[in-house]
């Protein structure tokens, strides 16, 4: 039994049946020599290593004779070798490794699995479409191209930190291009709220990874991520009624529902997309209020002004009764308005308030409430901030406070914007 060197594996010859020349030098190590077949003629010889793991032996082939030289053969076998002295299982690891998932493929599987509602959320419930939507857009332009072809068992915290950096560089942005709905185009932007966004989303797909026994722990754990920019952004009166002065003509056009939407977010307090989707069965004029049954933080209800009451009455009033949406589609009963985007881009150009999101809203409606002496939990639980008792269950009432001081809010942004 000699020691394997090129000139010995070349010499020996292919048999009838497969047999096995060992290295004197390195035990474990050896050479398959292989029969001739009529796609290789003079036979191949393949490189393996022989070790114990455990109480079992395993045999695992290292390359092919030809494709790496013997002394490449050899210290891969040492390397290999040396890794069964510290209790691995080099060939387990390999199979394991075959079947494992890349990033890209296990945030499919968390999407398909989530879809159909086998992710729970907040509550103990599934994951809600509107979070699920909003992570698959980060995933789709960020998580993909930086860490999609990586596979899941090898990801490190480094390569958190490096992502984190990548997006927030910049790397990933883009132009617009079509985003496959009518009329529709995305940008992909970086910076710090993009990165944040996008590493929550990964850590909430690799905690379903840990949940299903793929990865023992999810490596964004305790990454810091950066902190984006707060919006601190308020209406001034004077920007109020710029702001109502083009809400008003909007709401006298045929595309009123945009303009009355924004004028009912001003009004509430409530997130663009509660008004956008907000049904008559959840509108209770009677009791001034509003019962959300899919809110951010779930079931929601909220104290109704008069101002807001007014305007939604007003809707009322031309209501058709298959609608199903206080702003429907202009054809479409039972979908609900979907330019509101379009059209508040629009009304917050034409008002000059080109810095100005749906969101600014709120926080003013929050603001004016502040500047009018209510405490911070009152104005919570107007704006239906989760854990302030109101948000917990339907009670067809609230205390009466809560309605007043949302009646003192919306009159006095309704002032500030007449």
């Amino acid at each position: 039994m000699p020691k394997l060197t090129k000139s010995v594996v070349d010499e020996n010859e292919p048999r009838a049946k497969q047999y096995t020349v060992w290295c004197s030098d390195l035990k474990g190590f050896g050479v398959f020599v292989n029969p001739a077949t009529a796609k290789n003629p003079k036979g191949t010889k393949t490189y393996f290593v022989d070790y114990r793991a455990g109480n079992a032996r395993r045999r695992m082939t290292i390359g092919r004779h030809g494709l790496l030289t013997t002394e490449e053969a050899r210290k891969l076998a040492i390397r290999t070798l040396g890794s069964t002295v510290q209790g691995e299982d080099p060939q387990l690891e390999r199979k394991t490794r075959r079947k494992s998932l890349t990033v890209a493929e296990l945030c499919d599987n968390y999407f398909a699995a989530a879809g159909k509602g086998l992710v729970i959320g907040r509550k103990g419930l599934p994951k809600k479409a509107r979070t699920l939507s909003a992570d698959k857009s980060m995933v789709e332009a960020h998580v993909k191209p930086l860490l999609g072809k990586k596979l899941v068992i090898d990801l490190k915290r480094a390569d958190v930190v490096k992502f984190i950096r990548d997006v927030q560089s910049g790397k990933t942005a883009k132009a617009k291009e079509p985003s496959g709905k009518l009329r529709g185009r995305v940008r992909v932007s970086g910076g710090a709220g993009s990165a944040t966004r996008s590493a929550a989303a990964l850590g909430t797909i690799l905690s379903y990874a840990v949940g299903e026994g793929i990865i023992e722990v999810n490596p964004t754990f305790g990454v810091k991520k950066p902190a984006g920019n707060k919006r601190e952004r308020r209406l001034t009166p004077a920007e109020y009624k710029a702001f109502g002065k083009v809400v008003a003509e909007g709401m006298a056009s045929p595309s009123w529902q945009g303009p009355a939407m924004l004028k009912l977010a001003a009004l509430t307090g409530c997130r663009i997309g509660e008004v956008e989707n907000l049904q008559w069965s959840e509108v209770d004029l009677e009791n001034s209020l509003l019962v959300l049954s899919d809110s951010k933080t779930g079931k929601s209800v909220r104290p109704l002004g008069a101002p807001a009451k007014a305007l939604l009455a007003r809707v009322h009033a031309y209501r058709r009764e298959e609608n199903l949406y206080v702003f429907p589609a202009p054809r479409l009963d039972d979908l609900p308005y979907a330019g509101v985007k379009r059209s508040y881009r629009g009304l917050f150009k034409a008002a000059g308030l080109d810095d100005v999101t749906p969101h600014v809203l709120r926080h003013s409606f929050a603001s004016v409430g502040a500047d009018l002496g209510f405490t911070d939990s009152t104005i919570g639980a107007c704006l239906g901030h989760g854990g302030l008792g109101i948000t917990s269950r339907y009670t067809h009432r609230l205390d009466a406070v809560l309605v007043a001081a949302a009646d003192k809010i919306a009159g006095e942004v309704e002032k500030q914007m007449a």
